[in-house]
């Protein structure tokens, strides 16, 4: 992969482990746990999606609040546990290798981003608990434009920042329609395909997938 300029990450699920809130708190809700966070943030995406068709724009925290309170209503949770997720998915963890990764890549002199549905006080914060500011050059959020990936307009901030062609961005997802809608973008998407998945049929195959970030050194 030649003539890369930026380096640019999904957030959620690529970065953070969208299931540590959930687990954090397993003891309390049981064996369903992982249940309930997968189906928790696959009513999150959907939300996301759904409301950019309708243009109903909510941000990404009240997407994320409304999600939860129909999981937890699903999974027969108890409203008294609702603060409790919700402060947690504020301070979600990063994958185990995220922080040595960035690190190798900032020596590189590689331009660093976030490009994220997230608010950005919820990314600055994700962010900051995790002590990872130092490392990131920018974090965008799709609040700038008003809807969610994958709608182009999004993967447009970082190139319009950097002045850069779409082909000299390396954009990192493990999310597969957002490593779709940045591949169709124009973007070198590679998917960080953590949980040996199948690809989604979107007018997309991408060149590159690794399983965890560490892999992606190689690559570069």
């Amino acid at each position: 992969m030649k003539n890369i300029k930026a380096i640019i990450f999904d957030a959620y699920g690529t970065l953070f482990d969208v299931n540590s809130a959930a687990e954090k708190c397993k003891d309390k809700i049981g064996d369903k746990w992982e249940a309930f966070a997968n189906y928790w943030r696959t009513t999150q995406l959907e939300y996301t999606w759904l409301r950019s068709l309708m243009k109903r724009h909510k941000d990404f925290w009240q997407v994320t609040e409304d999600s939860l309170d129909k999981s937890m209503k699903v999974f027969n949770i108890d409203n008294s546990m609702r603060n409790e997720l919700l402060d947690l998915y504020k301070i979600l963890s990063p994958y185990s290798e995220v922080p040595e990764v960035l690190k190798s890549l900032k020596e590189k002199k590689y331009k660093l981003s976030i490009l994220s549905n997230g608010t950005p006080s919820l990314l600055n914060e994700l962010v900051k608990s995790n002590n990872l500011e130092n490392l990131f050059n920018d974090i965008f959020s799709i609040e700038e434009v008003g809807i969610y990936k994958p709608d182009s307009r999004v993967y447009d901030m970082p190139i319009k920042k950097y002045k850069i062609q779409n082909d000299e961005v390396a954009f990192l997802s493990a999310n597969t329609w957002d490593v779709s809608g940045g591949g169709n973008y124009g973007f070198n998407s590679i998917w960080v395909n953590r949980n040996n998945n199948i690809f989604d049929n979107l007018d997309f195959k991408p060149e590159h997938q690794i399983k965890n970030l560490k892999e992606l050194i190689n690559l570069i």
